[in-house]
């Protein structure tokens, strides 16, 4: 693994969620720490991938995320 990722465990991996800030629901496919900067300065972000209904996944923040049902 390189330093620019890496996974993170999550309670609610490969059970149905909804991100918060768009109303979509999916399934929770992974949780990875990310460097997501463009410039020389690092900045971490955990980001929540969810696959919705038509197959594609998404991405958005950890925080943003919530259980379905």
């Amino acid at each position: 693994m390189n330093d620019q990722y890496e996974y993170v465990p999550h309670r609610l991996l490969r059970r149905r969620v909804r991100d918060i800030a768009s109303g979509v629901e999916g399934e929770l496919m992974a949780v990875i720490n990310e460097n997501v900067s463009d410039s020389d300065i690092e900045r971490w972000m955990e980001l929540a991938y969810i696959r919705g209904v038509s197959g594609r996944e998404f991405t958005t923040s950890v925080t943003n995320i919530e259980a379905v049902g």
